[in-house]
């Protein structure tokens, strides 16, 4: 979702990360539900159909193509309503070498990735693009496919929303009123919004495509949508990237969760840096002092807001940046010019690097409504799983316990949210436990997915291998001239797994490195670098 109520201060970092969070207890995974009884034979319409490719846009490269294909919204009723799915593809630079499709995924939920051949190509090695058809779709209900909306207002689209007891009932208030206005304006297509649908959408690509088996390179949700795949058409995988993973086992309550619990060692990590540094930023020559300017900071804050940059940041709003702490750089000078600020000096101009993605083709775009991101997102995480607590005081007991936990965001992490109060999706969650064969990539320091999620997707995938990244810092690996980035290469050209775990160290400056990917911003959204 939006972040409104930190963006001076996280935009000296360019890796902050905020993202929507609720309670603290693990997700357990769901039985795994049965497949759709459509037969084969019903879905043959869907699998048989022609893509009328056309040159997306006049000022776009004539090898990147766009077509629309149909999907149904329920699978199990597979002569009933449909869906649009947009795709868009450039083809593979040697037909000679040519191997298959290579489908890209940006994460999400909530993330369009129509144009990710047009801009992860010039990241990806030569290798790679002379051996496969790069393919970019926006998942179901997202962007240019069939794009839903709840019909939010600004401040409905605002979930950093800590515990606080006198503002509790407000905020149930807030989670019902988002919950009931998706339900009343999208509430026949949100339940089948779901990472299994989404997962046989990829299916139907597949065989329109003409592909037996389908290779794949998802980012952060995309490793969750890749490992759901493995799960449910294990025969039809082929070379799967998992690049900075979600924990199947903590869908989607732990997982949201885990922001909290990784902000803790990250702030450890930063302040201890930040005090080796004292004379460069002077917040303190140990790492006591350095937390303790922070979080006198935060109550001076509480107290009367900080004017910074020109806002008024409260306390909260400073907790609210949890997730630059994972760049200790950036989390040091954006602390620092907060101090000033405080101090009653001018605060420094906002960066203004963005991670807005290049436009969707105007002749190929359909109006997106403005809160497409956020429905899809709440759709999604609410949808794909029955394991949201329905009663109101299971949160704030939550909220109250993590804020003495886990200090810096575990209340935001815990307090309540739409799906306390969402309708139960079409079908259970996936449990994903296989020997499917993957390749999972993991920074040691990234927000949004911590180490211990790509460990926990490593547990599930018994098939898989994974590379960590120590030092690494930064959401989304591949593409970003990481150390991971050979390995990767290797068995997307020729298949091969390594024969154990890999660890390889980042270099100083790959670990400085704020901004790892072109990961797609949804325009005003927030994109990859503030969810999954």
């Amino acid at each position: 979702m939006r972040n409104r109520r930190i963006a001076p201060l996280v935009a000296i970092s360019a890796v902050a990360t905020l993202v929507p969070a609720l309670t603290p207890a693990v997700a357990s995974a769901a039985t795994p539900a049965p497949r759709p009884t459509a037969s084969a034979y019903s879905l043959k319409p869907y699998m048989q159909q022609k893509p009328h490719w056309k040159r997306c846009d006049a000022q776009a490269p004539a090898n990147y193509q766009c077509a629309t294909l149909k999907v149904p919204l329920d699978y199990t009723r597979p002569g009933g309503r449909t869906l649009e799915v947009a795709v868009s593809r450039i083809k593979a630079t040697s037909p000679q070498k040519r191997r298959g499709v290579l489908l890209l995924n940006p994460g999400g939920p909530g993330g369009p990735g129509l144009d990710m051949p047009l801009y992860m190509g010039p990241e990806l090695p030569t290798a790679v693009k002379e051996r496969y058809d790069l393919i970019g779709f926006d998942p179901r209900g997202v962007g240019q496919s069939s794009p839903v909306s709840c019909g939010l207002n600004e401040d409905e689209l605002n979930w950093q929303r800590p515990y606080k007891a006198s503002t509790f009932d407000k905020d149930v208030r807030w989670a019902r009123t988002v919950a009931d206005k998706c339900r009343a304006k999208g509430g026949a297509v949100l339940p089948h919004l779901t990472t299994r649908n989404t997962a046989r959408d990829m299916d139907v690509i597949r065989a329109v495509l003409g592909e037996k088996k389908l290779s794949y390179l998802g980012y952060s949700y995309g490793t969750y949508l890749g490992a759901v795949y493995t799960q449910m058409f294990p025969k039809r995988t082929d070379r799967f990237v998992l690049d900075s993973a979600v924990d199947p086992e903590r869908i989607w309550r732990g997982m949201i969760q885990v922001w909290a619990e990784g902000a803790e060692p990250a702030f450890t990590r930063w302040s201890q840096w930040t005090a080796d540094r004292h004379t460069t930023y002077g917040l303190g020559d140990t790492s006591a002092k350095v937390g303790k300017t922070f979080w006198d900071l935060v109550a001076q804050a509480e107290r009367k807001p900080i004017e910074f940059q020109g806002m008024l940041l409260t306390g909260d709003d400073i907790r609210a940046g949890r997730a630059m702490f994972f760049d200790v750089k950036g989390a040091a000078e954006a602390i620092a010019e907060l101090k000033k600020a405080a101090e009653g000096a001018p605060s420094a101009a906002p960066s203004r690097q963005s991670t807005s993605p290049r436009p969707v083709p105007p002749s190929f775009a359909r109006d997106v409504p403005s809160d497409n991101s956020d429905a899809a997102f709440w759709a999604v995480a609410c949808a794909d799983t029955r394991s949201w607590p329905r009663d109101p005081e299971q949160y704030r007991r939550d909220a109250i316990r993590d804020r003495v936990t886990y200090p810096l965001y575990g209340d935001f992490a815990s307090n309540i949210k739409p799906c306390a109060f969402w309708k139960d999706g079409s079908e259970p969650a996936t449990k994903v436990d296989n020997s499917v064969g993957a390749l999972i990539l993991q920074n040691e320091w990234d927000s949004q997915t911590p180490l211990v999620s790509g460990q926990g997707l490593r547990r599930s995938m018994k098939g898989s291998r994974m590379v960590t990244v120590l030092g690494g810092q930064g959401h989304g690996i591949y593409g970003s001239k990481s150390c991971a980035d050979k390995t990767a290469t290797a068995y997307l050209t020729t298949g091969t797994l390594p024969a154990a775990d890999v660890t390889c160290r980042a270099t100083p400056a790959q670990a400085q490195n704020r901004l790892q990917l072109p990961l797609p911003t949804p325009q005003g959204l927030p994109g990859s670098q503030n969810r999954f």
